[in-house]
């Protein structure tokens, strides 16, 4: 697990959407802001 400081740059990554297209993080580069926000098990039953 790699923790990362308030304001450090996030490692480049690429996830689906929920439209089905690969989204990569470097795509928003000197475009717009991002959030990144991680809710663990937010959609599980548990």
């Amino acid at each position: 697990m790699t923790v990362l400081a308030t304001g450090h740059e996030a490692p480049d990554f690429t996830l689906q959407s929920s439209a089905g297209d690969a989204v990569t993080l470097s795509s928003f580069r000197g475009n717009r802001r991002v959030v990144l926000a991680f809710y663990p098990l937010d959609w599980t039953g548990g």
